[in-house]
């Protein structure tokens, strides 16, 4: 193909404000629709074949699986936007009201099973029933776990100080034993912040549980798919950029960012040139290190900084309903978080249960001979009905880049939308939204970056306006 130069703008109008936005994740998507939402003509490239960056899915037989299990939260207010933008509220519900059911495998007969749950009170006493029945956890731990929660309530997210803090000495010098961390805080925290407490930052921890526990008492009811993840991120987002006029090239990968001497950008891609008045960069980090041009950032070596962190998911088919709820999370043993998945996926016979275990540095490259011989006979144990069941099929995704590292210190390295170079703007999970690496963070990211191209180009902001006032 002979290399064209071709402006995003194709309506002749000399007034129309044009757009490429590099990167069709959640990040991108929501950039892109918010700047067609206001009039620019926009223009959406993604390097895969598919739309949704990391929260996706793919074929496997007949079967449509995930490639790892997605949850969000009522306080995530952002992507409950996005659903809407994308009419697909209704394909991933919220739970009336957080129940959490909790199995210990090494529970004393019963009082295997625990709950997280809340009822209608003010924050905090919508907690205090479950708190106060957690078989988990001691009189003394779960008094104690409440004079902590009272503490993290108290502390200042606009803090710096907390970035570089250890949440895991924080809860520590505030009377968390062992038991306590790996029964509630890491709970939570490991499926929210994909590490540890000990490895990760008190100030995005400290977000995670007073937004998600401690803001207002429905704020950590949890929303999942019911369907695979392809149809609300890939299908359901293509036909709202399609009616939205957003041209959308997949399979197409951007190998260079230029400004012209007239202030316009270039996005070379392969045979391509693509000009425009804006461009949103809503790639990984490291790619968009590679991609900025020089001087966009004072510091770009600080993207490579950013530490990342795997996500293991194991995902296990049986010839018969092993698990009569819908997920549940898991003591006592490797088994993190447990998720039916037999609907969504289009399975007509047996059940189909997918582990996600976040934090999984020490297992990523595990064969998966040595990950089955050591999930299967932990689901027989957390799970009676599993044994004796045959196992139809057992297969590993990986990603080994899920999610950036929520390292005490990360905060300084995250940079915001704006860059220096006007026209420029950064988007993504790891940009500077004040949330984890999340879905909720990447359409925050999204939503920014939009809003700051807007302003810079003097386009209406009205549509943006709600979801900013609610994130």
């Amino acid at each position: 193909m002979s290399e064209v130069t071709r402006p995003v703008d194709t309506t002749g109008r000399p007034d129309t404000a044009t757009a490429v936005v590099v990167g069709g994740g959640l990040a991108g998507i929501t950039a892109a629709l918010a700047l067609a939402d206001a009039g620019v003509r926009v223009t959406l490239l993604e390097g895969r074949p598919r739309l949704g960056g990391l929260a996706f899915s793919f074929q496997r037989g007949d079967l449509t699986v995930d490639n790892g299990q997605h949850v969000y939260l009522r306080c995530c207010t952002a992507y409950r936007w996005f659903l809407d933008r994308v009419d697909g509220a209704s394909l991933a519900p919220l739970q009336d009201r957080l129940d959490v059911p909790v199995l210990d495998a090494e529970g004393k007969p019963g009082r295997r099973l625990g709950r997280i749950g809340r009822t209608a009170l003010p924050v905090p006493l919508h907690l205090a029933k479950s708190l106060a029945t957690y078989p988990h956890l001691s009189l003394a731990e779960r008094a104690k776990v409440g004079r902590a929660a009272l503490a993290l309530k108290g502390l200042d997210l606009a803090d710096p100080a907390l970035d570089a803090q250890n949440f895991g000495s924080w809860l520590a010098a505030h009377g968390q034993s062992e038991r306590a961390v790996e029964a509630l805080w890491d709970l939570v925290g490991v499926a929210t912040l994909n590490a540890v407490a000990k490895d990760s930052s008190l100030g995005l921890a400290a977000m995670v549980f007073k937004t998600g526990l401690l803001s207002d008492p429905g704020a950590a009811d949890i929303g999942w798919a019911r369907v695979p993840l392809g149809e609300l991120h890939d299908t359901l987002a293509r036909k709202a950029l399609d009616t939205a006029g957003v041209r959308t090239e997949v399979r197409t990968r951007v190998t260079s960012i230029s400004q012209n001497e007239n202030g316009r950008w270039s996005v070379q891609v392969p045979g391509e040139t693509l000009d425009a008045d804006t461009v949103v960069l809503a790639v990984p980090h490291r790619e968009a290190h590679d991609l900025l041009p020089e001087g966009a950032l004072d510091a770009p070596e600080r993207l490579l900084e950013i530490g990342t962190a795997p996500i293991l998911n194991v995902h296990v088919i049986y010839d018969r309903t092993v698990l009569t709820r819908p997920f549940f999370a898991a003591l006592g043993s490797p088994v993190q978080w447990v998720f039916d998945r037999t609907e969504a996926s289009g399975l007509r016979e047996g059940q189909y249960l997918a582990l996600s275990q976040s934090a999984a540095q020490d297992e990523i490259d595990e064969p998966v001979s040595v990950l089955r011989e050591r999930y299967l006979p932990e689901l027989e144990r957390l799970l009676p009905g599993a044994r004796g069941a045959e196992v139809k099929d057992f297969f590993v995704t990986r990603e080994r880049t899920a999610t950036f590292a929520p390292t005490p210190g990360v905060g300084r390295l995250r940079p915001g939308a704006r860059t220096k170079a006007p026209g420029l703007y950064l988007a993504g999970a790891w940009t500077a939204t004040g949330w984890p690496a999340t879905m909720e963070s990447a359409v925050r990211s999204g939503v920014s970056a939009a809003g700051a191209a807007l302003g810079a180009l003097g386009r209406p902001r009205d549509h943006l306006f709600e979801v900013e006032e609610a994130a």
